[in-house]
C-alpha cells in the first residue's frame, strides 16, 4: 500500500535534477499512505518523473522498491495497492520464461504487463490498485484503478503539463497545482456529501472512475486522453447467472468463495488484523479469518459511552466466540470531537458522512498493533444490507390503495411534527427498529411519499441537499447518473437495481473513500474480502428475493455466517456505532459551528449564500428542525476551505532512485 504521484511534462525541457526534487517533494505529501520509504524516477528527455511513498507489505526488502523497472527496462511502474492473486501470476508468468528478482506484487504487476499488456494483465488480476505505468518504447503514459474503486486516483491537465497522484495535495506540490475550487462540484458536493466521479473539488481535475484506465501519450496535444471502462458490474446485474441455483448449493458456493477472497488477503509480511464491529459483515470476515489461521486472529472494536451508540458488546460477544485476540478502546464523546478538525487534513478533499469520525479511531487504534485490517465494507450493497432496498419496494407496494390527496396530507403532518417530539415517539421502540435520527427519517419518509417513480424516489434518498444550486454561488450541480434513469441499466428487480446502481456510486464516492483516507492516514493497509470482484459478481447473479428474504437483507451471507457462529450471533441487529453530530452541534460543537457558519465569514469566502445557511442554523440550534444532514457538509466543506489555503508540510526524503 502507497502513495503515487508524476506527471508527464510535454515541453520536456526541465533537467533531471529538478525532475527528480519535484517528483520527490510531491510523493513527500503522501507520507502518511506510504511512511517507510521513499523513491522516484524521472527521464528528462521524455518529460516524464514518477514519485512514490512506500508501505511495506509484501517484500519488504528493496526488491520491492518503487517506482519499478520492468526486467527489460522498458516498462516502469508506479503502483499503489494489492495483487491478491499474484503468486497464481507469478507462476504462469514462470512458466512463460520470467524470472523474478524478489517476491513483490510489483515486480508481477510490471512483469505482467511487459508479457502480455495492460488489458489483459487487468483481466487477471485480483485485488485493489492504482497505478501509473509508462511505455519508454511507446513513450505513452497509463494510469488505471481497480474494479470497485477501493484506491483513489486522480489527474488532471494544466497546461502542457498532466499530473496525476493517489490524493489532491500531492498535484498542490507542482509548481502548477494552482487549482480553483470548481463550484458545480461543490455544488454536487452539499447534495451528496461526497465529491462524485469523476469530478473533484478543483477545476479540471477529475477523479478516475472505477473500472476505467485512461491513456496519454506524448506525441498527443494537451488535453488528450479519455478515459475508458474494463470492467463493470451492472454486466454481472444483468446475466443473472445464479438465478436457479439451489439454496444450499448457494450456500456452499459462496463460502467456499468467500474462504478463498479472505484467505488470499490474509498473504502479509507485516502484523495483520480485522475490524470487528459485531455486525453481519465484519463478523463473517473475522469468522472465516479465524477459520482459517493457526494463531488466534487481531480483531478491533470502538466502543462508546453512550449506550445508543455503542457496538462494543455484541463485537465483545463475537470476539469471544471465535476466541480472536481482541482489543476494544471506549471513545468519550471529547475523543470523537477531537478529531473532527482533523478531517479536512485526512480527507483531502471535502467529505462529510460522519462514520468517518470512529472509522478512523478505529483505524488508529489497530495501527498500534498491527500494519494490515481486514474489513467488512461492501457487504450492504453486494448483499442487500441497506433499509432502503426494502423500504423502498414496500412503500411502493403499500401506497397503491392510497388516494394522492391523502399522501400529500400524511408527509405535511409528518413535516409540522418538531424532532423532539419523533424523539419522543422512538424512544419506547425496540433498539433493532429504532432510527438513530427519528426526525431525519420521518421527514426523508414525508419526502419520498409526496414522489411519482422510483427513479425519484432514489434521487432523494440519496440527497443531502434538495437544491444546492441555489446554495452555491454560480454553482450548478452537474447531470450524474442518478439523474438520468433513462440511462440506468435493465435489471429485474427494483432491489437489485438499487443495488447495482449503489456500487457504482454511494460505495466507491463515499464508503471508499472513507476507508482508504481513515486507514491510510495512520499508515494502516484495508482490505475488503466482501469486494473481491468474483464475490460481486457471484451476488450480482442471484435474484433480489434471494438476497432479500421476508424483509431482511444478506440472506446468503448470513446462511454462510451460521456455519461459524451461533445463529443468536446470527439474528440480531447491529447497532453500530453513531456520532450524535446533530446534538453537538447544539452543544459543545456549537462555537465552533458559529464560527465557521457566520454570515460575514461566508460572504467573504465567496462560495455559500448565507441566507439559507443561517436558516437552517438558527432552527437547528433552537431544535425545531433537525439538519444535521444539511449543515454538516457546509461545516466540512468551510473547514477544508480554511485548510487547503495553506501548503501542506513536506517530511524529509528516506531515498530516491533515479533513472539511468
Amino acid at each position: 500500500m502507497c502513495g503515487i504521484t508524476g506527471f508527464l511534462d510535454l515541453a520536456a525541457e526541465t533537467p533531471r535534477d529538478e525532475l527528480s526534487a519535484l517528483a520527490t517533494s510531491m510523493a513527500a505529501t503522501l507520507a502518511h499512505r506510504g511512511p517507510d520509504a521513499r523513491g522516484a524516477w524521472v527521464d528528462p528527455a521524455a518529460g516524464i518523473a514518477f514519485g512514490h511513498a512506500r508501505l511495506s507489505i509484501v517484500d519488504v526488502s528493496t526488491a520491492g522498491a518503487q517506482p519499478m523497472l520492468s526486467a527489460s527496462g522498458r516498462h516502469v511502474l508506479n503502483y499503489n495497492g494489492e495483487i491478491y492473486n499474484a503468486p497464481d501470476i507469478a507462476r504462469e508468468l514462470e512458466r512463460a520464461g520470467t524470472r523474478f528478482r524478489g517476491h513483490s506484487d510489483t515486480e508481477v504487476l510490471v512483469e505482467a504487463i511487459e508479457h502480455w499488456g495492460v488489458d489483459a494483465t487487468l483481466a487477471r488480476c485480483n485485488g485493489m490498485f492504482a497505478f501509473a505505468v509508462w511505455d519508454r518504447e511507446r513513450r505513452q503514459l497509463l494510469l488505471a484503478r481497480d474494479r470497485l474503486g477501493e484506491k483513489p486516483l486522480y489527474y488532471g491537465w494544466r497546461g502542457r503539463t498532466f499530473l496525476f497522484g493517489s490524493e489532491l495535495n500531492a498535484l498542490r506540490a507542482h509548481p502548477r497545482g494552482d487549482f480553483a475550487v470548481d463550484r458545480d462540484s461543490l455544488a454536487s458536493f452539499l447534495r451528496f456529501a461526497t465529491v462524485p466521479a469523476p469530478f473533484s473539488i478543483y477545476e479540471g481535475v477529475h477523479k478516475l472512475a472505477p473500472g476505467h484506465l485512461i491513456t496519454v501519450t506524448a506525441a498527443d496535444p494537451p488535453g488528450s486522453g479519455e478515459p475508458k471502462p474494463y470492467w463493470c458490474v451492472f454486466d454481472a446485474f444483468q446475466q443473472r447467472t445464479h438465478a436457479d441455483m439451489p439454496d444450499a448449493e448457494l450456500v456452499e458456493a459462496l463460502d467456499t468463495l468467500l474462504r478463498d477472497s479472505v484467505k488470499i488477503r490474509m498473504r502479509s509480511d507485516v502484523p495483520l488484523g480485522a475490524f470487528l464491529s459485531g455486525g453481519i459483515d465484519s463478523t463473517t470476515v473475522v469468522a472465516l479469518m479465524q477459520d482459517q489461521s493457526t494463531e488466534p486472529v487481531r480483531t478491533f472494536t470502538i466502543g462508546s459511552t453512550n449506550r445508543t451508540y455503542n457496538e462494543a458488546d455484541a463485537a465483545h460477544e463475537i470476539a469471544t466466540r471465535l476466541e480472536t485476540r481482541h482489543t476494544e478502546l471506549v471513545v468519550t464523546a471529547a475523543d470523537a470531537q477531537a478529531v473532527i478538525p482533523r478531517l479536512p487534513e485526512i480527507y483531502d478533499e471535502p467529505f462529510a458522512d460522519s462514520s468517518q469520525i470512529p472509522t478512523f479511531l478505529v483505524s488508529q487504534l489497530a495501527r498500534g498493533d498491527v500494519t494490515v485490517s481486514l474489513s467488512g465494507d461492501g457487504g450492504d450493497e453486494t448483499f442487500g444490507g441497506y433499509d432502503r432496498y426494502r423500504y423502498l419496494p414496500r412503500v411502493l407496494r403499500r401506497r397503491e390503495h392510497v388516494p394522492q390527496w391523502a399522501r400529500l396530507a400524511a408527509s405535511n403532518v409528518i413535516d409540522a411534527v418538531p424532532p423532539r417530539v419523533w424523539d419522543s415517539l422512538a424512544r419506547p421502540l425496540p433498539m433493532r427498529v429504532r432510527p438513530r435520527i427519528p426526525a431525519t427519517k420521518a421527514k426523508k419518509f414525508a419526502a419520498i411519499n409526496r414522489l411519482g417513480t422510483p427513479a425519484e424516489m432514489y434521487e432523494e434518498l440519496v440527497t443531502y441537499w434538495s437544491d444546492p444550486d441555489a446554495v452555491v454561488v454560480g454553482g450548478e450541480a452537474p447531470s450524474l447518473l442518478v439523474d438520468r434513469p433513462d440511462d440506468w441499466p435493465r435489471i429485474a428487480g427494483l432491489e437489485n437495481l438499487l443495488m447495482a446502481l449503489d456500487t457504482v456510486t454511494y460505495l466507491p464516492d463515499d464508503i471508499l473513500v472513507k476507508l482508504d483516507r481513515a486507514t491510510m492516514s495512520v499508515g494502516l493497509e484495508g482490505r475488503v474480502p466482501l469486494l473481491d470482484h468474483r464475490v460481486v459478481e457471484f451476488a450480482a447473479g442471484l435474484p433480489a428475493t434471494v438476497k432479500v428474504r421476508e424483509g431482511v437483507g444478506k440472506w446468503p451471507l448470513r446462511a454462510v455466517l451460521r456455519r461459524y457462529v451461533p445463529d443468536e450471533l446470527v439474528s440480531r441487529p447491529k447497532s453500530g456505532f453513531g456520532v450524535p453530530i446533530g446534538q453537538w452541534l447544539r452543544g459543545p460543537l456549537q462555537p465552533w459551528a458559529s464560527d465557521l457558519l457566520a454570515p460575514d465569514r461566508l460572504r467573504r469566502d465567496g462560495y455559500l449564500r448565507p441566507e439559507p445557511i443561517e436558516r437552517m442554523w438558527s432552527e437547528h440550534r433552537a431544535g425545531r428542525r433537525d439538519w444535521e444532514y444539511q449543515l454538516w457538509p457546509v461545516l466540512m466543506f468551510q473547514a477544508w476551505l480554511d485548510g487547503s489555503k495553506t501548503s501542506p508540510p513536506v517530511p524529509a526524503v528516506d531515498y530516491v532512485v533515479a533513472s539511468e
